[in-house]
C-alpha cells in the first residue's frame, strides 16, 4: 500500500485498500465504520487502526453512525424522493446535522467540471458525486482552494499553498488558513467554521462553505458594469440606484419574469421553488433564450417529472444541463434551482443593447460615482465577519436603519449599547430610522470617535463619504480593541504603535527584502509590497520563499507581491480584506488592518 513516512495509509485511499481484501464493500459503508474507530493521526490511518476496522466490516459491527433517509412527497401524483444524509457526531451522538443529497451530489458535479485537468489536483478527479468521498478530498484545503479560485480569480495565491500528495497535519491546517480567511474576503459567511472542521471533514459545514463559494461565482457576472444591459430589467419609475442596492437573487428573478413577459406567457416568478416546479416557467424562458434549440413541446406533457426532463434536453441542447434533475425541480430545490437559472443568464443573458441616448447618460453618471466601490466592500465584508443581521450586500442601503452599525458596536464594546433603545423591526420608517442612526453618533461620541458634522440623518440618507467616515473608525478600534486586550498594560494601541511593531519586526528578518523602516502607513516604499514581505517572513521566518519575492519596481510586479503578502497572511490565520490593489496605491486605512490584523496574530501566537 502506498503509505507515508510513518507507515499510515491516507484516509482517501481506505476504501481502495479495504476493497482488496474484503471486497463488496462501497466508500460510505468504510467511511461509516472508520467513524467507530478511534484514529490517533487525523485524516492518516495506522496498521491497528486498519486491522480492527477490518474486523469490524467482517463482523458487520458498524454501528451505522452514517444512515440515509429518505422522505417521499408527493406532487401532481407523482412520487418523488428527497434524500437526505443524517451525520451523527461521534463525540456527542445527540448532535445530528443533515446533508442533502442531492445537492451534495451536484455540488460534487460542479467541483469535477470547474476543476478537471488541474495540474495540482488533476490526479484526485473525478470525485464519486454518490458517495461522501467529497467530504474527504475537502479535508486538505486544496479542492476548496482551488475552488475559491476558480468563483472568484486570483484571490488565493497559489504559490502559498501546500500542494505535495502527502502533508504533515500542520500543513494541512496552513492550507485550511487559507481557505477560512480567503472565504470571508470573497463575502462567505464562515462564522462557525474553522481550519480544524474542514481537517475533520465535517460534512454539513463543508457543504455549506462549498454553496456558498459555487454562489459567489455564479453571481460574480450579475453586475451592471459587465452587463450594462441588465438596465433594461428597471421597472416603472424605479431609479438605478436602487435596482442595484437588489441582492442577486432578486435581479435573476427579474430578469427571468422580463423574458416570461416579453414571451406572452400568462405566468411570473417570485422565487425558485413553487413556481418552478411544474418547469412549464422554464420552459417558456429556454424557448424565449434560444427558439432554435428549445420549444414549448414540453407544456403538452401531462406528467410534471416527464415534462421537466423534456425541457432539461432542451437546456442540454444550449450547453446547460446543470445543478438540476427532474426530481429535484419537481421537488423545488431552491439551492440547484437559484445555481441553473444563474448558469442560464450566464450564459445566455438575451437583453437588448442600450441605445446611445439617455439610458447610456444615467448609467454613465452611476459609474463615476463608483470611487467608493473597493473601500466600502472592504468595509461590508468586515462588517459580515461580525455575523451582524442582516447580512450586508449594499453597504450605504444596509446600515441606513443603523441596526447593523449597533450590532458592531456591541461586538466591539460589549455592553455598550442598551437596547431598550433600539428599534429592531423591520421596515423601519424613516423617523425610526433616524431614532437609531442618531443612537449610533451617540455611541461613537462616546468612544471618541471623530464625527464632526456627522449626524444620524446622514447615515440614513446613505452619504458616501459620512458612512465610511464612521465605519472605517469602528473596524480601526476593532483592532485597537483586539490589540488593547492583548497587550501588557492598560495603555491604547496607537497608529505609530504600529508602526513601530512593523519595522521591529520586518528588522527581525535577515536578508531584507525592502531597505530601511517606514514613517507611517502613507510610506510610498510600501506600494512594492517587499516591506509587507519582510514582517511576515519576520513573524515566521521561512514562511516567504525569496524565489517568488519580485523586485517591485513594476506595476505588475508590485502587484504580484502584493497578492503573495495577502495570501501568506492568510496562511498565518489572519483575516485580511485589503485588496493587492489597495497595497500598490498604498491606501494608508486598508495597510493599517492589515498590519494590525498581523500584530494582533503575532501578540496572539505569544505567551503572556
Amino acid at each position: 500500500m502506498d503509505l507515508d513516512s510513518n507507515g499510515g495509509l491516507d484516509q482517501r485511499n481506505l476504501s481502495k485498500a479495504v476493497d482488496d481484501i474484503e471486497p463488496g464493500h462501497t466508500y460510505d459503508e468504510v467511511r461509516s465504520a472508520l467513524k467507530d474507530i478511534e484514529v490517533s493521526r487525523q485524516g492518516i490511518v495506522e496498521l491497528d487502526e486498519f486491522v480492527e476496522l477490518i474486523a469490524a466490516i467482517k463482523k458487520g459491527k458498524a454501528s451505522g453512525s452514517v444512515r440515509e433517509k429518505t422522505g417521499i412527497e408527493n406532487i401532481g401524483g407523482a412520487k418523488t424522493f428527497n434524500r437526505r444524509t443524517i451525520i451523527t457526531s461521534k463525540q456527542n451522538q445527540s448532535t445530528a446535522h443533515t446533508i442533502n443529497e442531492d445537492e451534495k451530489e451536484e455540488f460534487t458535479n460542479h467541483i469535477n467540471l470547474s476543476l478537471d485537468g488541474d495540474k495540482d489536483i488533476g490526479y484526485r478527479l473525478p470525485i464519486d458525486p454518490t458517495s461522501m468521498q467529497v467530504f474527504d478530498e475537502c479535508r486538505d484545503g486544496l479542492i476548496l482552494s482551488k475552488l475559491i479560485n476558480y468563483s472568484a480569480p486570483d484571490t488565493i495565491d497559489e504559490r502559498v499553498l501546500n500542494r505535495s500528495r502527502k502533508l504533515s497535519p500542520f500543513q494541512v491546517t496552513e492550507n485550511n488558513n487559507v481557505v477560512v480567511n480567503s472565504a470571508k474576503a470573497i463575502g462567505c459567511s464562515v462564522v462557525n467554521i474553522g481550519s480544524q472542521d474542514l481537517a475533520e471533514g465535517r460534512e454539513h459545514l463543508i457543504l455549506g462553505l462549498i454553496w456558498q463559494i459555487i454562489k459567489i461565482g455564479l453571481f460574480a457576472n450579475i453586475d451592471i458594469k459587465l452587463h450594462p444591459e441588465l438596465y433594461r430589467l428597471l421597472e416603472e419609475e424605479e431609479t438605478l440606484e436602487d435596482f442595484l442596492k437588489l441582492p442577486a437573487d432578486v435581479i435573476l428573478l427579474r430578469w427571468f419574469n422580463y423574458h416570461l413577459k416579453a414571451a406572452g406567457w400568462h405566468r411570473r416568478v417570485s422565487n425558485f421553488s413553487g413556481d418552478i416546479k411544474d418547469s412549464e416557467n422554464y420552459t417558456v424562458l429556454l424557448s424565449q433564450l434560444a427558439p432554435n434549440q428549445c420549444s414549448r413541446q414540453p407544456l403538452n406533457e401531462r406528467d410534471v417529472l416527464a415534462r421537466a426532463e423534456m425541457m432539461l434536453q432542451g437546456a442540454d441542447a444550449i450547453g446547460c444541463r446543470r445543478y438540476v434533475s427532474p426530481k429535484t425541480i419537481v421537488n423545488g430545490n431552491t439551492k440547484l434551482n437559484l445555481a441553473f437559472v444563474a448558469l442560464l443568464f450566464n450564459t445566455h443573458p438575451c437583453l437588448e443593447a442600450l441605445e446611445e441616448d439617455a439610458e447610456h447618460a444615467e448609467l454613465d453618471e452611476f459609474l463615476f460615482r463608483d470611487q467608493y466601490d473597493r473601500e466600502s466592500r472592504a468595509f461590508a465584508l468586515w462588517l459580515n465577519s461580525l455575523n451582524v443581521d442582516p447580512f450586508v450586500n449594499y453597504l450605504f442601503e444596509d446600515v441606513k436603519d443603523g441596526r447593523v452599525l449597533l450590532q458592531a458596536f456591541e461586538k466591539i464594546y460589549p455592553n455598550s449599547v442598551m437596547w431598550r433603545r433600539v428599534n429592531k423591526q423591520d421596515n423601519l420608517s424613516r423617523f425610526k430610522q433616524i431614532e437609531n442612526t442618531n443612537y449610533v453618533v451617540d455611541l461613537g461620541k462616546q468612544f471618541k470617535f471623530s464625527l464632526v458634522g456627522i449626524q444620524g440623518a446622514d447615515i440614513t440618507d446613505g452619504t458616501p463619504l459620512l458612512v465610511l467616515a464612521i465605519v472605517w473608525q469602528l473596524m480601526r478600534a476593532n483592532i485597537i480593541q483586539t490589540l488593547h486586550s492583548l497587550a501588557v498594560g492598560n495603555r491604547e494601541v496607537t497608529d505609530m504603535d504600529m508602526v513601530n511593531w512593523a519595522n521591529r519586526t520586518a528588522e527581525s528578518h535577515k536578508p531584507r527584502f525592502s531597505t530601511g523602516s517606514i514613517r507611517s502607513f502613507h510610506d510610498q516604499q510600501l506600494k512594492s509590497g517587499r516591506f509587507l514581505l519582510d514582517v511576515l517572513d519576520g513573524m515566521k521566518g521561512g514562511i516567504v520563499d525569496p524565489n517568488l519575492v519580485t523586485s517591485g519596481v513594476k506595476e505588475d510586479d508590485m502587484k504580484l507581491n502584493a497578492k503573495y503578502a495577502i495570501s501568506i497572511a492568510r496562511k498565518l490565520g489572519a483575516t485580511i480584506f485589503l485588496l493587492p490593489e489597495d497595497i500598490v496605491e498604498v491606501k494608508p486605512k486598508m495597510i493599517l488592518t492589515f498590519i494590525g490584523s498581523l500584530m494582533a496574530l503575532g501578540h496572539a501566537s505569544k505567551p503572556q
